[in-house]
C-alpha cells in the first residue's frame, strides 16, 4: 500500500481500556497516507487493540465450550471463538496492507483475566466469564464508537464496523446467560487499573515468530464472513 509506515509496538499509543494502556499523547497525528486515507495513530492503535482483545477472548470461549455447566455459557462460549476468529482475520487482513506490526500475545493484564479463568471451573467459572467478557467488551463499545466517528482511514472504518456488531453480539450472549454481575462489570469498565503500563501493553511479536491465527471450528460460520478490505 503506498505511503504505508511499518509500525513497532514501541512507538504505538493505546487507548485506554481494560488490558491496554494510552501510552501516548497525540491520538490524531497522522503516521501514513495510504490511498486508503489518512492513517493516525489512534486508527493504528486501534487495530493492535482489536487483535489484543481477540488474543484473550479466544481461548475463554474454547473454555467456555468445555466447561460451561449451562447451555447458555457454552453457546456463549461459541459466539466468542466465532465472531473472534472472524473479526482476527479481518484485523490480520487490515493490519497487512496498512503496515501495522501485530502482537501475537494479548497484554499482561489481559493473559491474567484467562489465566484467573483458567482456573476456575463450575457456577464460579460461568459467573466470572460473563461478567468479564461483559465488562471489557462493554468498555471497548465505546473505543469503537470513537474511532467510527473519527477515522478517515476506509478499512479501519470497516473494521471498526464488524468489530461493533461482533462486540454487540458477544455482550448479547453473555448478558442472556443471566450470571453478569452489572455491578461488578460497571465497576471494571470505569476503573482505572492501578497496574504499571507494562503490564497494560501487548508484548511486541517475535521476530521470526509465525503469527497466531484464531481458527475457526469446522462448523464455524467465521470463514464465510465477509472480508474487510
Amino acid at each position: 500500500m503506498g505511503g504505508a509506515l511499518g509500525i513497532t509496538l514501541g512507538s504505538l499509543l493505546y487507548p485506554a481500556m481494560l488490558g491496554v494502556q494510552k501510552v501516548g499523547s497525540a491520538p490524531e497525528r497522522v503516521v501514513a497516507t495510504p490511498a486508503t486515507g489518512p492513517l493516525t495513530e489512534a486508527d493504528r492503535d486501534f487495530v493492535v487493540e482489536v487483535r489484543s482483545a481477540g488474543l484473550w477472548e479466544y481461548p475463554v470461549g474454547q473454555k467456555a465450550l468445555k466447561k460451561g455447566t449451562t447451555k447458555a455459557v457454552r453457546n456463549a462460549g461459541a459466539h466468542l471463538v466465532d465472531g473472534d476468529a472472524s473479526l482476527d482475520a479481518a484485523c490480520r487482513n487490515v493490519a497487512n496492507q496498512l503496515g501495522i506490526t501485530l502482537p501475537n500475545q494479548p497484554s499482561p493484564q489481559q493473559q491474567s483475566f484467562e489465566s484467573r479463568l483458567n482456573g476456575e471451573s463450575g457456577k464460579q467459572f460461568d459467573s466470572d466469564m460473563a461478567t468479564t467478557v461483559r465488562a471489557t467488551n462493554g468498555q471497548f463499545l465505546t473505543t469503537i464508537a470513537s474511532v467510527r466517528s473519527t477515522t478517515r482511514n476506509s478499512l479501519v472504518r470497516a473494521l471498526a464496523d464488524l468489530a461493533n456488531d461482533t462486540v454487540l453480539d458477544h455482550i448479547t450472549v453473555v448478558e442472556k446467560t443471566g450470571l453478569v454481575d452489572f455491578a461488578q462489570a460497571l465497576v471494571q469498565e470505569t476503573t482505572s487499573p492501578n497496574l504499571p503500563a507494562q503490564n497494560l501493553t501487548p508484548p511486541p511479536a517475535v521476530a521470526g515468530q509465525p503469527q497466531v491465527v484464531l481458527t475457526p471450528p469446522a462448523n464455524s460460520t467465521a470463514s464465510q464472513s465477509p472480508a474487510v478490505g
